[in-house]
């Protein structure tokens, strides 16, 4: 569930000191060690027909549907890679 705009400010303007970090266990520095820094890949703006029922079906869920086709369409992608077709 989405957080309310009033629930972010609040999040965005509590003071680190304030934070309760006891249920979150310290990150070791072998943690560290293999961590990369991965950048999102750059997205293609395009026009595509869709089926109404489908679109509406993904729009239900609110706000980042456009998202949430894309990561259906690459899960589809990735589960026909190295397939022969």
């Amino acid at each position: 569930m989405p957080l309310s705009k009033q629930r972010l400010k609040q999040i965005a303007t509590t003071p680190d000191s304030e934070i309760d970090y006891s249920d979150i266990s310290a990150l070791s520095p072998e943690f560290w060690k293999n961590a990369k820094v991965v950048f999102p890949q750059p997205k293609k703006k395009v026009t595509i027909r869709i089926n109404t029922d489908v679109l509406d079906w993904f729009k239900k869920e609110g706000k980042g549907y456009q998202s949430r086709i894309n990561a259906v369409l690459r899960s589809f992608k990735e589960s026909l890679e190295g397939q022969d077709h």
